[in-house]
């Protein structure tokens, strides 16, 4: 009896020991679930029980990485590498991780490293174009995604970081041809929707511009650049009550954005609604106290209202954020003469002129001694 009892016992413990192959297949299961500590865990056991498991390796570091363990992550990958130097995926996660801790340039090493290991790794073209984009290297991460595009002619990505790097090189007619093709692969990208409309923008394209933000804007409702940017676009074409109606969006959905209520007020004021444009520009200041626009368009409003104290102190306080703000020395200027300080004003019309406002000299030699 006590032989079948012991027999049981062998047979039960037996029954559950594990291979280092089934500990990696359920570290597998658990981060598809993302539970990423069990599947560390698991992962640990089947290094444990086999030493030269890069898989496993690489595969805790992936885990690693995506509970910010990023030293970790490294070393797993680089004890991969070891294990096997010709294993590309493991030096494309290192170089994932290090553009992660802004190590661009051993990023780059990485994704060319495993891009010599497999010269078809449209992934690796690709991370390596957005990681030379970081070095403000733009051409050398066109050459990328174009590399990467000709491999995976589908990849959307590519071509939206494309069009970023385009965007940087000031061809915003290439830019907006890769934003269209990356919408046309996926179209509901956002935040291609959003760059496109940027750069129509900057085009002078205000209605192609608001069409984009309003796409962006279905597919993401919160999206609050998109209606600040709208807005822009809106007030550009001199719709202002539209344009505030979208700085106000903008602003229940991030009551933070100091541009979004300094864009109100601009707004405001070409509504020649100087107290609410006043209001707005101090709302922006209280969020961004450097806010040197904010301070001189405030200005502006109080000079409007023939409020020229207020108008000068705010002024003053542009110039001590931007010594050299022209127009605010001009403003200033003007609003001096108002009050009959001529001396004042002759130097800050001096000074303007030697920002580069021109008229500014007119003034002074009209009325300066």
């Amino acid at each position: 009896m006590r032989g079948l009892l012991f027999l049981f016992l062998f047979l039960s413990l037996n029954s559950y020991s594990q291979t280092a192959e089934e500990y990696y297949k359920r570290g597998l299961s658990k981060s598809k679930l993302n539970d990423y500590k069990g599947a560390i865990d698991d992962y640990t056991k089947a290094i444990a029980l086999n030493p030269e498991y890069a898989k496993a390796y690489n595969n805790r570091g992936t885990s690693k990485k995506f509970i910010q363990d990023y030293t970790g992550a490294i070393d797993d990958f680089t004890k991969a590498i070891a294990i096997d130097p010709e294993g590309s995926i493991a030096y494309h996660n290192r170089a994932l991780v290090k553009h992660k801790l802004k190590d661009y340039t051993g990023a780059i090493d990485d994704f060319t490293k495993a891009i010599a290991i497999d010269p078809e790794f449209d992934f690796a073209y690709n991370f390596r174009g957005l990681s030379k984009s970081e070095l403000n290297d733009y051409t050398g991460a066109i050459a990328d995604f174009t590399k990467a595009l000709a491999i995976a002619p589908e990849f959307a990505d590519s071509y939206y970081n494309r069009g970023i790097m385009k965007y940087e090189l000031k061809d915003y007619t290439g830019a907006i041809d890769d934003y269209t093709k990356a919408i046309a692969l996926n179209p509901e990208y956002v935040i291609a929707y959003y760059n496109r409309g940027n750069t129509k923008d900057d085009l002078k394209d205000y209605t192609g511009a608001i069409d984009d933000y309003t796409k962006a804007i279905e597919l993401d409702p919160k999206y609050a650049n998109a209606y600040t940017n709208r807005g822009i676009s809106k007030k550009n074409l001199k719709d202002y009550t539209g344009a505030i109606d979208d700085y106000t969006k903008a602003i229940a959905l991030d009551p933070y954005d100091a541009d979004a209520y300094y864009n109100r007020g601009l707004a405001k004021y070409y509504l020649k609604d100087y107290t609410g444009a006043i209001d707005d520009y101090t709302k922006a200041i209280a969020l961004n106290p450097k806010y040197a626009n904010a301070y001189t368009n405030r200005g502006i409003s109080k000079k409007n209202l023939k409020d020229y104290t207020g108008a000068i102190d705010d002024y003053t306080k542009a110039i001590a954020l931007d010594p050299k703000y022209a127009i605010a020395y001009y403003n200033r200027g003007n609003a001096k003469y108002v009050l009959q300080d001529l001396s004042g004003a002759c130097s800050d019309w001096s000074k303007a002129g030697e920002l580069g406002i021109s008229t500014a000299y007119d003034l002074k030699k009209e009325y300066c001694k």
